[in-house]
């Protein structure tokens, strides 16, 4: 990361979602440069300091290539939830878990003035126009970008929302210009197998016509849905974006690790 390559953002305002999810507004001249792409899940690369970082905001990658790894900065993807060109203003929603994790903690510490180096945007995901419903799907992680995608969607379309949450309080609001139609799913008294929590439900739902899905968030999960969708035939393998933030288990670093093998052996699944 160089400095000429790299912006960041000044804290303008936190505001707690849900248990699950706080929303964090970026503002301030380190953003002069920053350009919106057209993804419907667009992130940013933040670059979360350790609290002993002998470093600030804005920093170079000659100022952090030779620390500890402990006290280099940890790249994490987060979502754009929404980027105001007036103002100039980048809101991004951050899933928390407690302490755990390098950008929940974070977030939730977060102060007015508190600085977030970051690199990007960048996303892949495309609402296809030739589709009649919108599929999308996931868990707290994937909840940001499944709000900005249904927000999104054409207007007649049919778009269909499947999320997860630990219980009620973690249910947010959701907005589309189509026909939005949300199953909010709790993990909180059931009594099931987690990692085919989303997919049963969305076993149960009927789709007409061409179906264009979304599925992200914890890894067993979306392969869960994937096989589901790709196995029936709901959705053509070039109408689905599938990709897993996590793994239950895992945690950040550990996941790094393994996730390319991974995702290979779950490509040959269907």
């Amino acid at each position: 990361m160089s400095k000429a390559t790299s912006m960041y953002g000044e804290v303008v305002s936190t505001t707690r979602l849900s248990p699950q999810l706080v929303r964090i507004v970026l503002g301030g001249e380190g953003l002069a440069d920053y350009v919106a792409g057209d993804a419907a899940d667009q992130y940013v690369n933040c670059q979360f300091r350790p609290a002993d970082a002998p470093y600030a905001v804005p920093f170079t990658e000659d100022e952090v290539r030779d620390l500890d790894r402990e006290q280099r900065p940890f790249p994490r993807r987060i979502t754009v939830r929404h980027w105001a060109a007036g103002t100039r203003e980048l809101t991004l929603d951050i899933a928390v878990h407690g302490d755990v994790g390098h950008a929940g903690r974070w977030a939730l510490a977060a102060q007015p003035g508190d600085r977030l180096q970051m690199r990007g945007p960048a996303g892949s995901y495309h609402l296809h126009q030739d589709a009649a419903t919108f599929l999308l799907v996931g868990d707290e992680s994937a909840l940001p970008a499944i709000a900005a995608s249904a927000e999104a969607a054409p207007a007649g379309s049919r778009v269909v929302v499947v999320a997860e949450v630990e219980d009620a309080d973690g249910e947010i609001e959701l907005n589309s210009p189509g026909t939005l139609e949300v199953h909010w799913v709790h993990r909180a008294g059931y009594a099931g197998d987690l990692d085919t929590l989303l997919a049963e439900t969305v076993a149960g739902l009927r789709f007409d016509g061409v179906v264009s899905a979304f599925v992200h968030g914890e890894a067993e999960e979306t392969r869960a849905v994937r096989r589901h969708l790709l196995s029936t035939g709901v959705v053509d393998l070039e109408h689905l974006s599938c990709s897993p933030y996590w793994r239950r288990g895992h945690d950040d670093e550990q996941w790094r690790t393994i996730k390319g093998a991974w995702t290979r052996e779950v490509a040959a699944d269907v």
